[in-house]
């Protein structure tokens, strides 16, 4: 008996591999990003990602392994630019032409009427300046663009690569409330960034990147896991407590640079109990987690990542 049909996910990575002038740029990159899912493709400039996002759109032929869109290489679709939307940076329109002028001719190709450019000039807040010619945007008007272009056959699946870059702090809230609107609806989008904080509060699942290859694949719930917060404990006898800790089964606890118990794997009400049970004074405790930023740090080795300023043409 066969259980119940369950689609393919929306990409798929397997065994992806890429060489420029004999240096490795990516080798054996593997992940799924799942149906209905916000996922971040994370990493430091130089680890891959944006060469990974070309293979996964067939623009970079892989020299091994195979990416699918919808089970399947994206120019087996009918009409791509109805599956997949991408945005790969915010050049894509002449600049002497205009946004509705640029979006008008692009929508013949994938099938969609003038309206549905009416439509996603104003879901991207360009239409009042949809008259103006794209070369006197600024940046992130250029990026808003980007966005339309890649709405503009109201696709299954959006491949975004850096579309924070240039926006002000509004306009971040902008694309995540519509990044995650997109989710809800059932459609995916794929993000890479190298800014740990854009990412933190939009996606639900992760592929953290470093040198070229995968460090991590998976929920922020399994990541989190790998992770799990410390409780810190001010003790006048640490060394007491680390015992009586042990003696209830729970050996994570060492004796921090500042003094301080830092126990993993049990909360404060827990340890607290202990401390009491066994007779310890504890004068201070509380719980820390690990946020996104620091476990990107400590996967990747990256240094503390800073805000994107305009392109320099350094491949990512």
């Amino acid at each position: 008996m066969t259980g119940p049909y369950r689609p393919p996910p929306a990409l798929a990575a397997r065994g992806l591999s890429k060489a420029f002038a004999g240096i490795d740029a990516v080798r054996d990159v593997s992940f799924v990003v799942p149906t209905g899912s916000v996922t971040g493709l994370l990493g430091p400039n130089g680890s891959g990602k944006s060469t990974t996002l070309r293979m996964l759109l067939g623009l970079v032929h892989p020299d091994a392994g195979e990416a699918d869109v919808a089970g399947r290489p994206l120019a087996a679709h009918d009409v791509p630019g109805r599956v997949v939307g991408a945005v790969l940076d915010g050049r894509g329109a002449h600049p002497r032409r205009t946004a509705r002028a640029h979006l008008r001719c692009l929508a013949p190709v994938v099938g969609v009427s003038d309206a549905r450019v009416e439509e996603v000039l104003a879901l991207v807040g360009l239409h009042d300046v949809a008259h103006r010619r794209t070369g006197t945007y600024s940046l992130g008007m250029r990026q808003r663009l980007a966005l339309a272009t890649a709405l503009l056959g109201d696709p299954a699946v959006l491949v975004l690569d850096e579309p924070a870059n240039g926006l002000d702090p509004q306009g971040i809230v902008w694309l995540r409330d519509v990044l995650t609107a997109r989710a809800r609806s059932g459609r995916t989008v794929l993000v890479s960034s190298h800014l740990v904080r854009e990412l933190e509060q939009t996606v639900d699942h992760l592929v953290i990147m470093s040198a070229g290859r995968v460090a991590f694949h998976g929920s922020l719930a399994e990541l989190g896991a790998l992770h799990p917060p410390r409780t810190l404990v001010a003790s006048a006898d640490p060394a007491a407590l680390a015992l009586a800790l042990a003696a209830a089964g729970h050996t994570d606890a060492i004796l921090g640079a500042d003094g301080r118990l830092v126990v993993t794997g049990m909360g404060a009400d827990g340890v607290a109990s202990v401390a009491r049970t066994a007779g310890v004074p504890v004068f201070g405790i509380e719980t820390a987690t690990t946020d996104l930023e620091r476990i990107f740090l400590s996967m990747t080795g990256a240094p503390p990542p800073v805000p994107a300023g305009p392109s320099t043409g350094v491949r990512r």
